[in-house]
């Protein structure tokens, strides 16, 4: 891809994305943010074509955060409208590319028009047995939220007996996280130059290695997503331990 060298044995199994900078491409544009949006659709097809490619196996786009609902309200609406419309014309497209889409978030939240909960699972029901990489559409998501979800769902738990206190551990919650089979990401990307996290997969992230990229959204693109891989594989990941040189690589 381009002029980057990427290690295709060491490719991170998973990738998160928060696709920033949408507004700020428009307003340089003097454009409506609501057409930097629009904007981003094709960066994220090429990214996704591009992950096909490097051979990642889970991709995770931010789409739509808790903390969202509070924009403008047409932005808002626009988004819901072209969620909609980017699944109905999208969704054969990731088919035939072999991806599986799955959704993770606050979906019984009633502030989401029926239409669009209706293309969601479209999508995920046709690509249900797709194999060559599965796309995870974060919407309506907030990490705290997710943590609270959770915390929730183990209470109920407990008070119907049907979990001790004693028996809950991280496996436990992970049970009860939206999409507890997702594996946490290796590499969380985050494009327009902010160095935040904004409450994107906290408790999956803990380990991830963070790229902080100044392209804005609607810029990016394979090759820059190439170039963010070939930087996470220049680092040491010891998830919590150290190298002690007069010992040899053992962690320690």
């Amino acid at each position: 891809m381009g002029d980057v060298h990427v290690d295709r044995s060491r490719v991170p199994h998973h990738v998160a994305i928060i696709m920033d900078g949408n507004g700020r491409w428009a307003n340089a544009r003097g454009l409506h943010r609501t057409q930097g949006h629009a904007a981003g659709e094709p960066a994220l097809f090429d990214v996704v074509h591009g992950a096909l490619d490097l051979g990642i196996s889970w991709l995770t786009v931010y789409t739509f955060s808790t903390e969202n609902w509070n924009r403008d309200a047409y932005e808002v609406d626009f988004l819901m409208e072209f969620n909609v419309d980017l699944l109905e014309r999208r969704r054969d497209e990731l088919d035939e590319l072999g991806v599986r889409v799955l959704f993770m978030g606050d979906l019984e939240d009633e502030r989401i028009p029926a239409v669009l909960l209706d293309r969601i699972a479209d999508a995920e029901e046709m690509t249900a047995d797709n194999t060559a990489m599965t796309m995870v559409f974060a919407f309506n998501y907030g990490g705290r939220r997710e943590l609270v979800d959770a915390m929730r769902s183990m209470a109920r738990a407990v008070a119907s007996g049907d979990l001790a206190p004693d028996a809950v551990d991280e496996a436990t919650a992970r049970s009860h996280l939206y999409l507890p089979e997702m594996p946490d990401p290796d590499l969380v990307i985050r494009t327009s130059g902010e160095q935040r996290t904004s409450n994107y997969l906290v408790w999956q992230s803990a380990y991830s290695e963070y790229v902080f990229t100044p392209v804005l959204w609607p810029d990016f693109d394979r090759d820059e997503l190439a170039r963010c891989v070939a930087e996470y594989q220049e680092r040491d990941r010891r998830f919590g331990g150290a190298v002690d040189a007069s010992l040899g690589d053992a962690p320690r």
